[in-house]
């Protein structure tokens, strides 16, 4: 049995930062993830006026609730798509003409129905390219709060940058959602802000799913920031494919916001035993994968992780519904597809759902990464059984996990 450790959630490391910054007073965060995104989140904050003191294992933010403490800023959300969808929300809030820009893989990835709801809050924004893109000026003289309707059938970040946003307006704010992916993304959203002393509502109506936020603004408070569960999906994917392993991952369990701990359900469909506790998540090979069907919209980050070892199984392994692969860090569901086909798979594609066969994948193969970390990880599980696999770039792993490839050598010769 290996136990391991996981760096901290990306995910709630970057809505933390935002309530945080929002909040009345210093909020301390205990273990955020340290990584090229999160690291560019608060260098962002600072740009903005916001104080950040950051110490080995806590980061110190003092909160400011009426917006960011310049008149005038240029942001650089490097790739990081939280950052570059939670901070221009941030700004707007405040008042101040606020500029974002970001890397040529961010500026692909689209804002559009983001910035269609801010406008219809009445803030004054420009995109300076290409409409629903960045580079993006916001001109921030505080949000009044209404009632919008929102289509985040693209991304949930769209949603959870509005939810966030509600406490700060003078009047709260409605959200009527007609589409939704990645919904536990969203609940990660409530529950945090919750802890931060928001106050949501949900109902569900003939017109979709209405989320209200009370205009509250927010208390700081401690927050410590659990394992990454689409991270911890590699390590849990390496155990269910090689036999006789198992490893258990501390601090990611029953009580787990995130939604990509599911991912373990779907290994355990595919015979691993799956055990689950208060303390931590263990996962354990029986000696062989089963091929199955799986509806992965809520869970999509974990795709590419399942993809990688769906060569092994003893069936076709399809994945559905994850047409939003294909607007992240890059065309996920093709160049899934692209690197098993090098690795000589039988793949399918559609829309959104992509059919892998079972067969031995070959190597020698350079993976082609697309800049994307996600891909590079996933396949580093595919090159457990799968000698001569390299990667065309293995350093973007940077974005998420900057110390991937040493805990992943570690992990494997454990196993």
């Amino acid at each position: 049995m290996t136990v391991i450790d996981i760096p901290g959630s990306k995910s709630v490391t970057a809505r933390a930062l935002f309530l945080a910054a929002a909040a009345e007073g210093t909020t301390t965060l205990l273990r955020p993830l340290r990584s090229d995104d999160t690291e560019g989140f608060v260098e962002g904050l600072k740009d903005l006026g916001y104080a950040v003191r950051e110490e080995p294992g806590a980061w110190h933010i003092e909160g400011r609730p009426a917006g960011p403490g310049v008149a005038e800023a240029d942001v650089y959300c490097r790739d990081g798509a939280t950052t570059a969808r939670f901070l221009p929300t941030l700004a707007a809030a405040g008042h101040g003409t606020f500029r974002f820009d970001a890397s040529a893989q961010m500026r692909r990835r689209p804002l559009g129905p983001l910035t269609t709801a801010l406008r219809e809050l009445g803030v004054e924004l420009a995109h300076g390219d290409r409409e629903g893109h960045h580079p993006l000026t916001v001109t921030g003289r505080g949000i009044k709060g209404g009632a919008i309707r929102l289509d985040a059938g693209q991304s949930s970040q769209y949603l959870t940058a509005l939810l966030m946003l509600g406490p700060l307006t003078t009047e709260g704010l409605s959200i009527t959602v007609t589409d939704l992916v990645s919904e536990p993304y969203v609940e990660i959203t409530l529950a945090m802000m919750r802890s931060f002393g928001a106050e949501t509502v949900r109902e569900d109506g003939p017109e979709g799913r209405t989320y209200t936020v009370a205009p509250t603004g927010y208390r700081a408070t401690t927050y410590a920031v659990e394992p990454d569960a689409s991270t911890a999906g590699y390590f849990f994917a390496a155990a269910a494919l090689t036999p006789g392993a198992a490893v258990t991952v501390r601090g990611l369990g029953t009580g787990a916001l995130q939604g990509d701990l599911g991912f373990v359900d779907v290994l355990e469909r595919m015979g691993a035993d799956v055990r689950i506790t208060a303390e931590g998540t263990t996962v354990r090979s029986t000696g062989g994968l089963r091929g199955l069907t799986v509806n992965m919209r809520d869970i999509s980050d974990t795709m590419p992780t399942l993809a990688a070892i769906a060569p092994f199984a003893d069936g076709p392994v399809r994945i559905e519904d994850v047409a939003n692969t294909r607007v992240k860090e890059c065309d996920r569901l093709e160049a899934c597809a692209e690197n098993l086909r090098r690795l000589g798979i039988d793949v399918a594609t559609g829309p959104d759902w992509i059919e892998i066969r079972p067969g031995a994948p070959a190597g020698p193969v350079e993976i082609a990464t697309h800049g994307d970390h996600r891909i590079v990880m996933s396949f580093a599980v595919t090159a457990l059984r799968t000698p001569g696999v390299t990667f065309d770039d293995p350093g973007c792993v940077r974005k998420t996990f900057p110390d991937f490839h040493t805990a992943f050598e570690a992990f494997r010769r454990q196993l």
